[in-house]
Formats: C-alpha cells, sequence, structure tokens
C-alpha cells in the first residue's frame, strides 16, 4: 500500500510523527532486557556517566558466553585428546569436535598418537644436538668375549596408551632411553664381539626390541616400540687398527679357503673322470683277451680234430705256416743245400720289389682304383703259390 493513500499515513502508524531516533531505540531495547533479568529501568536522563547496573550485566552476559565458547575444541584423526578437571583424568576423546569445561575448571592435553618418534643410543645428529657426534657413555660396552666395542642404535617408537603415557611415568621418553641402553648392554653382553659386528646384527636388534619392549610393559608407559636398527657397531678407536688387521687376516684365510675349494672342485671332476676312463678300458681290455682266449681256444680245439684226422700232413702246414711268419719279418734268404750253391739270385732285392708292388696295389685298392682288387688278389695268390 502506498503511503499516499489512506489519508496520507505514514509507516509508523502516527499521522504527522517522525521515525524515533537509534539512542531512543537503544534504551527501549535496554529497558525490555533489563526486564527479562529482574532489573530496575534506568531514568529517563540521557545523561553521560559511568554505564548502569544493567550494562554491567550486558558485559557479564557477553564475557560469560565467550568463556562458554572457549571450551569448544576439535581434535584431529592422528590425536587424542585428554580432559583434566582440576588436574585429573577426565575423559578420553577422539577425533571431531568435542566441548569441555573452559579454564581453569578442565583442561586440555592433545597427543599425537600416529607419530613416530625416535631415540639415539650411543650418538646424537646434527638436527637432535647442535654439536652431534658419538656418545661414549652410551655406546662403549663390554661383550662377551671381554672386548670393548662402540655400537651406535637408532630406536623408533609411538604411544599406544595416552592415559599410561601422561600420568604412569614422570617422563616417559627418558625412561625408553634407559630401558633400551640397559638391554642394549644385557643382550651385547651375551654375545662375543665377532657375532656382533657380522652376521648377528638382524637377530641382537631383534632381541633388544623384545626385551626393551617387556620392561616398558612392565613400567606401563604407554610405549610402543616398533623398529630398532644398529646403525653402527666397531671397535673402539685405540684398537682399530689391530682390529682391522684381524679382519684382514680373516679374509684371507678365507679366500684361501674358497681358491682351495674352487681347485677341488676343477680337480676332483676330472680325477673321477679319468678313474671312470680307466675302469672302461680295463673292462674293455679284459673282455678283449677272454674273447681272444676264447678264439684261440676254439681255434685250437678245431685244429686238434683235423690234427687226429691226418696228423703228418697237419704238423707239415703248421710248421710251414710257423716258418713263414718267422721268415716274414727278416731279410735273410734261406737256400737248400741241395740246389746249385754257384747260382746268384739277387733274391733280396726281388723280395723287396715284392713287398713294394705289394704296398702300391693296396694303396691303389684303398683309393678305389679300377682293377685294384684283382691287383691284390693276384699279387697274394703269387705268394701263396710261392
Amino acid at each position: 500500500m502506498a503511503w499516499n493513500d489512506n489519508n496520507n499515513q505514514n509507516p509508523w502508524g502516527n499521522n504527522g510523527q517522525t521515525p524515533p531516533e537509534l539512542d531512543q531505540v537503544i534504551i527501549d531495547f535496554k529497558k525490555k532486557f533489563s526486564g527479562v533479568f529482574g532489573g530496575k529501568s534506568p531514568s529517563n536522563s540521557d545523561t553521560p556517566g559511568l554505564p548502569s547496573a544493567g550494562g554491567f550485566k550486558y558485559i557479564f552476559i557477553l564475557v560469560l558466553l565467550v568463556w562458554i565458547l572457549s571450551g569448544i575444541y576439535i581434535i584431529d584423526p592422528a590425536e587424542k585428546g585428554v580432559e583434566l578437571r582440576f588436574g585429573a583424568f577426565q575423559e578420553e576423546t577422539g577425533q571431531g569436535p568435542h566441548w569441555h569445561l573452559p579454564y581453569p575448571i578442565e583442561t586440555l592435553n592433545r597427543v599425537n598418537v600416529e607419530q613416530i618418534r625416535t631415540a639415539q643410543i650411543g650418538y646424537r645428529d646434527a638436527i637432535s644436538n647442535r654439536r652431534g657426534g658419538n656418545v661414549s657413555s652410551e655406546s662403549l660396552m663390554l661383550t662377551k668375549d671381554e672386548n670393548m666395542i662402540d655400537a651406535k642404535f637408532a630406536v623408533q617408537y609411538k604411544i599406544n596408551d595416552v592415559q599410561a603415557y601422561l600420568f604412569n611415568v614422570a617422563n616417559p621418553d627418558m625412561t625408553l632411553r634407559h630401558v633400551v641402553e640397559s638391554a642394549i648392554r644385557q643382550v651385547v653382553g651375551k654375545n662375543t664381539m665377532d657375532y656382533v659386528l657380522t652376521e648377528g646384527r638382524v637377530a641382537i636388534a631383534d632381541d633388544i626390541k623384545e626385551k626393551s619392549q617387556e620392561l616398558l610393559n612392565i613400567y606401563q608407559t604407554g610405549l610402543q616400540i616398533t623398529t630398532v636398527n644398529m646403525q653402527d657397531a666397531q671397535p673402539p678407536e685405540q684398537v682399530q687398527a689391530s682390529f682391522s688387521d684381524a679382519v684382514k687376516a680373516r679374509e684371507d684365510k678365507q679366500r684361501l679357503i674358497n681358491e682351495a675349494q674352487t681347485y677341488a672342485n676343477d680337480i676332483l671332476p676330472k680325477s673321477r673322470g679319468r678313474a671312470a676312463r680307466m675302469l672302461e678300458e680295463s673292462k674293455a681290455y679284459k673282455s678283449e683277451v677272454v674273447s681272444k682266449s676264447e678264439g684261440e681256444a676254439s681255434r685250437f680245439g678245431q685244429i686238434l680234430a683235423e690234427y687226429e684226422k691226418a696228423p703228418e700232413v697237419t704238423r707239415e702246414r703248421l710248421y710251414r705256416e710257423t716258418m713263414e711268419s718267422v721268415f716274414a719279418n727278416t731279410s735273410k734268404v734261406v737256400v737248400d743245400s741241395k740246389a746249385n750253391s754257384m747260382m746268384y739270385l739277387p733274391i733280396d732285392k726281388l723280395i723287396n720289389a715284392k713287398k713294394t708292388q705289394t704296398e702300391i696295389v693296396i694303396q691303389e685298392a684303398q683309393s678305389g682304383q679300377p682293377n685294384s682288387r684283382g691287383n691284390v688278389r693276384n699279387v697274394f695268390r703269387n705268394r701263396e703259390v710261392r
């Protein structure tokens, strides 16, 4: 509806009246608010001065509201919140928004339970300590064989029980350092120096972790050890030169053992192969001798059977074969004394010529030339006739 309609009435409901002032609106609001809380209405005088009792109430309400809102807090996913009422444990809260009675009635402690913390035993790096370097009071210890060793360990841990971490032990982190150092000396003291420096590193670290965790659980520190690593282990600086010589001697010993083993691996198979070859050759020789003996025995039996049938003929034939085999390897010529002794024939040359001809014919036969087989046959036939 327009202001011009209905006899020009204004939106404040009164004809001819002006809108109220801002100061008057504030004063009216104070009167109403004081009436709600049972206060007395302020006087109509607008003279400036000290705030009235109603003004102090407004300030107190505002401060009370801010104080109540200060108890709101938010816990991150990796954190745990612990509420303390006048210093005593009240509640443990997880991630998300929460509210507690504001200070000084209740206080809040935030603890990061997912953070991996590190404790260095026997050394300090430049990050945790300005100087860094070795800590001989922690790193030097005795082994089972009464040798000194300089060992350094890095321990990683986290908080698994917030209430135990805050209230059971005065300084849980320092307690963990002392517990781990004690476990290290116990484990190293039960092993020899060579074992600690060589193949026993992983086993020793696992043993230290197990023993340290047992002590921490007994003390109820609320800490959990995740890993224990042996950073370095070596003899003290004063004896490092002698120890290096001993290590070199041990390495030389191992090298010589490896070389001997390599030589044995090379010579043994050859010896076994040679022995197997000799066994096979002896078996072949045995088979050859046995077969030859059996063949000669069979041949002798056959000759014996023929000899029994015609002794004179057989004896003569054996004699001639024997003489032929004997004189075949000599250059001597035997002439019957009944023949003409004045006759001279170059028999030795004829024999050599026949041998040469025989060798030529045999070579031609081996090379595959025509008529060579017939020539060989004729040569041997002539020898038989002779």
